[in-house]
């Protein structure tokens, strides 16, 4: 599945979402947790990351991590049941990398998944995109009759000059 761009934030293809805004990259069994491009950029500035404890057991649903920036302190809930089997210690040094490459290099955890079915609960990208279109519009004011950019493209062809895009627009 191809990365999805809503309102200039990044849908990641190929993991599940929550309607908190974590992310969970599932792989043989295992969940890579962190939270989405909307999320950091909606936090701003990320300060601090208080991270869970290696094998720390987590109910779906449950705080996994707190997550603290300049605007407020966020708990980070837990997409899936399961044991931390790892954390991202690169955070504690740096926990500004969840702002830069927050589906990459700023995942929190990975879990030992207790129900591998409880991925069925968790949204695609299409439906967190959707939802995130949603919230974009909310947030614009219903009023606003602006349609949400919705891009597997970084540019837009309004961005583009009119020689390059092969015809004249009429006036």
């Amino acid at each position: 599945m191809e990365d999805i761009v809503v309102g200039g934030y990044l849908v990641k293809g190929d993991r599940y979402y929550t309607k908190d805004h974590e992310w969970a990259f599932i792989r043989n069994g295992k969940a890579q947790v962190g939270i989405t491009d909307y999320a950091q950029k909606m936090l701003g500035d990320i300060v601090y990351v208080d991270l869970p404890e290696k094998e720390q057991e987590v109910e779906a649903g449950e705080t996994l991590a707190n997550v603290e920036s300049v605007k407020n302190v966020a708990p980070i809930y837990s997409p899936v049941t399961g044991a931390v089997i790892e954390v991202n210690e690169d955070l504690i040094d740096d926990p500004s990398i969840i702002n830069e490459d927050p589906y990459d290099a700023g995942w929190i955890a990975i879990l030992e998944m207790k129900d591998p079915t409880e991925v069925e609960d968790l949204m695609p990208p299409e439906d967190y995109a959707e939802l995130l279109r949603e919230i974009i519009k909310e947030e614009q004011g219903e009023e606003s009759g602006e349609e949400i950019p919705v891009e597997g493209l970084e540019e837009s062809l309004e961005s583009l000059p009119e020689e390059e895009l092969g015809y004249e627009e009429e006036r």
